[in-house]
């Protein structure tokens, strides 16, 4: 008695393992960042990773015929080949990576590039923000002086004005106690003039009384 695969007969089993590479389900491969079609090594060129004789050997030994062996091997080997393909369309060539890593580094110079830009451009945006900053800061500083020199001068006018009415004040307050002062001096001196006549009228009284007493007395 010879094994049978699941069951079915040998003959079955060539037919369903005797099928080509177009049965079988591979993954579709996305397109990427600059993809370009892989070079596929062709299939006669290609070394397989297990030695199909001594295979076909193994499964003779346990109860295979040579063409179910066969069979079976060269299903095994369409399945590498497809997953060989589906790797290989995984992969690139070294080149193509080079092209990729120079096409990133493109890509990210012109990034840094703009990045310069911008930021020469924000660096001239603060910059006249700055200089308008500073014009206004410099206006309102000139206001000020202008309004501090306008205030100073006001007050010192005043200053002044009040110096010059206490001094008018000074003065003709001093010009009424000099007139003041004048007349009391004047009247001072008018008095003493009339007590000086009234006291030689006196003594004149007083001789002539005296005199004429004299005569009278003896």
């Amino acid at each position: 008695d010879r094994p049978v695969l699941c069951g079915i007969k040998s003959n079955i089993f060539v037919l369903q393992i005797s099928i080509n590479q177009k049965y079988f389900f591979t993954t579709a491969t996305k397109e990427g960042y600059d993809m370009r079609p892989v070079d596929i090594t062709p299939l006669e060129q290609r070394k397989l990773t297990f030695d199909t004789h001594a295979l076909v050997q193994d499964l003779e030994t346990h109860g295979f015929d040579k063409a179910q062996a066969e069979t079976i091997v060269s299903a095994l080997t369409i399945l590498s080949n497809v997953s060989l393909d589906t790797i290989y369309k995984e992969m690139v060539t070294q080149a193509q990576q080079e092209i990729t890593v120079q096409q990133l580094m493109a890509h990210l110079d012109s990034i840094r590039k703009d990045m310069v830009i911008l930021e020469k451009s924000e660096f001239a945006n603060l910059r006249a923000e700055n200089q308008k900053m500073k014009i206004e800061l410099e206006q309102v500083k000139q206001q000020l002086i202008n309004e501090t020199s306008r205030i100073r001068a006001d007050n010192k006018l005043d200053i002044n004005l009040e110096r010059s009415r206490v001094t008018d004040m000074d003065t003709k307050t001093r010009g009424i106690i000099s007139e003041t002062g004048n007349k009391i001096d004047t009247e001072i001196a008018s008095l003493k003039t009339l007590m000086e006549s009234n006291k030689l009228e006196t003594i004149r009284y007083l001789a002539v009384v005296h005199t004429l007493g004299g005569p009278a007395a003896l």
